[in-house]
């Protein structure tokens, strides 16, 4: 298979909100993204998929040397392969790269995140500097969009938390901060157990609170004269407060369901943000 078309497959299916934020883009620009999107998938799937932490551990280790093959040598694996074709023509960094894989690791030293301290650092590395790498390739001029790109990465991530509480729960894991989950009355097996308590539902719609203000802290930083080749990343930021919208409407019960936007709704928001 053509590694660009692997990657396609691998992190931007049709209906997919990946899928809309780049359906706009000219073909060159949307390899790019879709390279390091698949990446991110890649490396996020090692820890995901494997149950022995020494086989993820080695599997992470591997993908360090691929990366640095990426850059100096002849890469094997068909992400890399794109990846070699896209990081030279758009300035993507080697050391870049190379965070996202720690923040990856980190899920193998935490399976919940003791503060919100932490879980930062975790939303920087596997989301933020994706999100600094997105607008590289997205193309801007002032160096303020590198701030807000770093900033809806992180917004970006603390939003999929949210929707992904019970489907991360079923996995024995938990992102939202264990100092917060004390300081609304909810405990780790109220989660890992998908009890939907009136304290877990308050606990939800502060987490959201701090995702839409971060959200408003990234859109604030954006200068307006990168705003139209920013304007993928616009839509992974429309898409996504929408889906917050509806998660807060439905009540927060994001433990024993799933809330998720259809195809057409998602494309109805690209362009109108595409357009705007």
């Amino acid at each position: 298979m053509d590694p660009h078309e692997y990657c396609r497959q691998k992190a931007v299916s049709s209906g997919s909100s990946a899928y809309y934020s780049v359906l706009f883009l000219p073909p060159e620009r949307r390899r790019a993204i879709t390279a390091v999107k698949a990446f991110r998938r890649e490396v996020g799937d090692v820890v995901d998929e494997c149950t022995d932490v020494g086989v993820a551990r080695t599997k992470l280790a591997w993908w360090r040397e691929e990366i640095a093959r990426v850059y100096h040598g002849k890469p094997q694996h068909p992400v890399a392969v794109a990846l070699a074709g896209v990081v030279a023509p758009y300035g993507l960094e080697e050391s870049a790269l190379l965070e996202i894989i720690e923040g990856v690791a980190m899920d193998l030293e935490y399976n919940a995140y003791p503060d919100f301290d932490a879980l930062r650092v975790y939303c920087h590395r596997v989301a933020g500097v994706v999100g600094g790498l997105s607008a590289k390739i997205f193309g801007y001029r002032d160096p303020r969009t590198a701030d807000y790109a770093q900033a809806l990465g992180v917004a970006l991530q603390l939003t999929k938390i949210v929707r992904d509480v019970g489907k991360d729960a079923r996995r024995n894991r938990i992102y939202l901060p264990l100092h917060e989950l004390a300081e609304f009355g909810v405990t780790s097996d109220d989660i890992l157990n998908r009890r939907e308590t009136d304290h877990f539902r308050k606990l939800v719609a502060f987490q959201i609170a701090r995702a839409n203000d971060y959200y408003d802290r990234a859109l604030a930083l954006l200068p307006a004269a990168d705003r139209k080749a920013q304007r993928p990343g616009l839509i992974m930021a429309a898409i996504h407060r929408t889906l917050l919208r509806e998660i807060e409407s439905d009540g927060c019960r994001v433990l024993t369901q799933r809330i998720a936007l259809t195809p057409l709704r998602k494309l109805w928001i690209a362009w109108k943000t595409w357009m705007g």
